[in-house]
């Protein structure tokens, strides 16, 4: 499985990147992480706030071999966020239907897919923006961050790692790549 990582220090959006990266290259697989991002993008054309210090990412791949449909894949997505979160904080981790993820009820992470296609082939692209260090203030909405939760540090580097190694789990398990 060649699973790489492009990084950047800041973009436009990483799902922006994830789609040039598809459409120029011949990658199938691959992840895009921005230390910051100046027009991240969530549901329904809503803006994502993205704070330097917080992971912004993106993970694509090739839905060619993949068994499960894009809403299945919506619900998988979220599970593995999910499963990422817990390695730092292990209680009342939900999803909010279709694409965030609480916990104690308050926003620590937004989803955003899109799908596009190349040459015949449709490829998911998941984007994904996770309050590390801070949180937006949301009117009518409560959010939170890891750190806030923890009083540990998280380091970016690594849990975008931890992040890599989640999906490759995955495609292994369900022989995709």
């Amino acid at each position: 499985m060649n699973f790489r990582i492009f990084k950047y220090k800041n973009v436009n959006s990483t799902n922006d990147i994830a789609i040039k990266l598809i459409k120029k290259n011949n990658i199938k697989i691959g992840m895009v992480v921005s230390e910051k991002q100046k027009r991240g993008r969530g549901q329904r054309g809503k803006k994502w706030i993205s704070y330097k210090g917080n992971l912004f990412v993106s993970i694509f791949y090739s839905l060619e071999k993949m068994k499960y449909s894009v809403k299945e894949l919506t619900k998988i997505n979220a599970k593995l966020i999910i499963k990422l979160l817990a390695i730092y904080y292990k209680k009342n981790i939900k999803l909010k239907l279709p694409n965030d993820i609480l916990i104690n009820k308050k926003k620590i992470c937004g989803i955003l897919q899109e799908n596009i296609q190349k040459n015949e082939v449709n490829y998911l692209i998941v984007g994904v923006g996770l309050n590390l260090i801070k949180n937006p203030k949301i009117k009518d909405y409560q959010t939170t961050n890891l750190y806030d939760l923890t009083k540990k540090k998280i380091n970016v580097k690594k849990i975008s790692f931890n992040l890599k190694c989640i999906y490759e789990n995955f495609f292994r398990s369900q022989k995709v790549y």
